[in-house]
């Protein structure tokens, strides 16, 4: 068969090298030899010898889907072969995560991530369950993480004479060091009177930076069944 189907641009090619590449912007490709991490339902073909196993409650645990009602289910992919892994379409990206840094994302832009890096819940201090959750995931140690947001987004510089303000449903990570609060933009008054639609955004002080989407729109929630 022939057609542009079948052009270089979307035939898949031999992996190279062990661990994460993106395949296209909207996959991520990893090359399985041991044991690596991704969220549930986010495989979409893999061909070798491969296993794939759920992984308790994964990123945020019993305690973050019991206040937010969000959470991350994993699954563990062990053995040796190839796997791609997508969520909706999504813009995909890699992070290299290197010895001494940290960092903050929330679990909705967590596609798969290598098992050397060590993940922990903590909370957005100053942000509450109106900060975009209570929790978000920190990611430390070294290794690769794979991330998906709907757009392309923004990484943001943020300084001490610049602290920058972002929407709680936009904010998808920032580096470790930054300090967190909340900032009410408009008055009790202009709320009751209809208000101007952003009325608290995070704020975030110090040296580092914060990647945002391109989305005000809090994310469908899958039904259960």
């Amino acid at each position: 068969m022939k057609g542009d189907l079948f052009s270089s641009e979307h035939m898949v090619r031999p992996a190279t090298a062990p661990g994460m590449t993106v395949e296209n912007a909207k996959c991520i490709r990893y090359a399985v030899n041991g044991e690596m991490l991704a969220r549930q339902g986010a495989m979409i073909a893999y061909r070798g010898s491969l296993q794939f196993e759920r992984k308790g409650q994964g990123v945020g645990g019993m305690l973050k889907r019991a206040v937010t009602g969000e959470g991350l289910p994993l699954m563990a992919v062990r053995g040796q072969g190839e796997a791609w892994f997508a969520n909706e379409a999504q813009n995909c990206f890699v992070v290299e995560v290197e010895p001494g840094d940290e960092f903050t994302v929330n679990g909705r832009n967590v596609l798969c991530f290598d098992a050397s890096l060590s993940y922990r819940i903590a909370t957005v201090k100053g942000a509450g369950i109106a900060g975009g959750g209570l929790f978000n995931s920190v990611f430390t140690g070294h290794g690769r993480l794979g991330l998906v947001c709907e757009g392309n987004p923004l990484v943001i510089p943020v300084s001490h004479q610049y602290p920058v303000y972002v929407d709680t449903d936009a904010v998808v990570g920032w580096s470790v060091g930054l300090a967190t609060s909340l900032h009410r933009s408009q008055s009790i008054g202009s709320m009751l009177r209809g208000g101007s639609g952003e009325a608290v955004q995070l704020v975030l002080q110090g040296e580092g930076f914060v990647v945002v989407r391109p989305s005000e729109a809090a994310p469908q929630k899958t039904q259960q069944h």
